[in-house]
């Protein structure tokens, strides 16, 4: 047997007969890295360009609303091709699931490049759209700027990267994510004070480390380490599989488009109460992030596993790693939370040593920790239903938490409670955004059928399988 097939049968074996909780934190530990690097570097930027003012610090939050537009795009495709190759990969079937990896890379290339025009042609009202201020707006075109210009790489670093987590290949997304965070948090200081580029050294800092991480991620695929090959050819075997990417991968749209909308929604009525407010929503939505990436990260890692093995047949480990994954983002991220709760101002403080910032910023922070304790179950819900397939369930958990619960939500009790009622929003929709995802997951997991072995009488593998477990 030659060294690909032994290295594909490798990663078959790990996928489908490795304890799961093991399996879990394997896979879900590098991801975790990932997404606390990318959160600090983001971070970063907002320390850095807090330096130079409210305004400047709240235009990272009105761009990150643009980033949001970008994620999300990137995540569509990058979920719904990363379910469907791992679900055939589960099958073995590594031909239809190079055809599906390299339709997700040339749409994410295409749309990227798409967004970037337009972008760029329509900055000032898309700034605005955003929820820019007039004092805001000239940091936020200077630093959305160099954003848009390396959105085709950036979108597209986000689809390979869940491809790679798919697969099972969570290192090498790693990798590539962790150097472009370490390159931006050099770049920032360099750039923005060193040679006195300002905010627009932020950005051409934040685009750089965003390509470097493209190059990295595309080289595994380039050098033959992953299952699923990338080929211009690939695109005619099945160019119609792109509609199916895109309903896979919808829920990942819906989810981080509708996060851009809340965060447009957020800044246009902190604008209401001067650059401070939206300085300090800037402030806690990276500081909630940080936290919140803990339990993706944890979550990323569950939903390879449960593609694989949904498509291998063996529903017995869907339901052990959703269990398993739940009890350890609520461990996790109930005890951040704790922290956060006890140093809420000095965490604020951090990035803005203005008394309005820290006094805006604690009280909303508060309330966002403690609903920090509803989202493990609501994340791996969502991250279940999108992993096997089903889109709708997906769809519908999505489009809670950003979107049919918060909007109402935040319009509703600003109209009540003012900047209170902007302050609490957030956790109002995470917390009922649970009670709604409690019994749709629990009578899902309570309907999956035996494992397909055992259905049919059952074989040596399996019962290894079970044995291992």
């Amino acid at each position: 047997m030659d060294t690909k097939k032994q290295n594909n049968n490798s990663n078959f074996e790990k996928m489908t007969t490795w304890p799961i909780p093991k399996l879990v934190i394997t896979l879900g530990i590098p991801t975790t890295i990932s997404m606390l690097v990318t959160n600090i570097y983001n971070m970063a930027d907002t320390f850095f360009v807090s330096e130079l003012g409210n305004s400047a610090s709240g235009a990272v939050g009105i761009v990150f609303g643009l980033m949001s537009i970008i994620q999300a795009f990137g995540f569509m495709f990058g979920h719904g091709a990363g379910s469907i190759i791992a679900r055939k990969l589960g099958k073995q079937d590594e031909k239809t699931a190079s055809v599906f990896a390299s339709l997700s890379i040339a749409a994410c290339l295409l749309t990227g490049t798409l967004i970037g025009i337009l972008g760029l042609l329509f900055l000032e009202p898309l700034m605005y759209l955003l929820g820019s201020t007039k004092t805001i707006l000239p940091y936020a075109k200077g630093y959305g700027f160099y954003i848009l210009l390396a959105c085709p790489l950036t979108m597209t670093s986000f689809a390979l990267n869940n491809i790679l987590r798919y697969e099972g290949k969570a290192f090498y997304a790693m990798i590539g994510l962790t150097v472009g965070g370490i390159l931006n948090m050099v770049g920032d200081p360099l750039l923005i004070f060193g040679l006195g580029l300002g905010i627009e050294g932020a950005g051409i800092s934040t685009a750089f480390s965003q390509c470097v991480s493209f190059l990295i991620l595309l080289s595994p695929f380039l050098r033959g380490k992953t299952q699923s090959k990338l080929s211009v050819m690939a695109l005619k075997e099945n160019p119609r599989g792109i509609f199916d990417i895109m309903a896979t991968g919808f829920p990942s749209l819906v989810r981080q488009g509708l996060n851009s909308v809340s965060t447009m929604l957020l800044n246009n009525l902190a604008g209401l109460y001067g650059d401070a407010a939206v300085a300090a929503f800037s402030i806690v939505n990276r500081i909630t992030f940080f936290i919140f990436a803990v339990g993706v990260g944890v979550g990323q890692g569950f939903q390879p596993v449960a593609s694989f093995n949904y498509g291998a047949g063996l529903y017995s480990r869907v339901k052990k790693a959703f269990y398993f994954t739940t009890g350890a983002g609520e461990a996790f991220l109930g005890l951040l939370a704790i922290f956060g709760l006890l140093f809420s101002g000095y965490l604020i403080g951090l990035f803005r040593n203005d008394t309005t910032v820290i006094a805006i910023g604690t009280v909303a922070l508060r309330f966002q920790l403690v609903a920090l304790y509803f989202q493990p179950l609501t994340i791996c819900a969502n991250m279940l239903f999108q992993s096997i397939g089903e889109n709708k369930k997906a769809t519908l958990l999505s489009m809670m938490r950003s979107g049919i619960l918060f909007v109402p939500i935040i319009l509703l009790l600003h109209k009540l409670l003012g900047l209170l009622g902007v302050q609490l929003a957030q956790a109002v929709a995470d917390v009922l955004a649970f009670f709604i995802s409690l019994p749709l997951v629990v009578n899902f997991l309570r309907k999956l059928p035996p494992d397909q072995a055992e259905s049919s009488g059952g074989c040596c593998h399996t019962k290894q399988i079970q044995a291992k477990n």
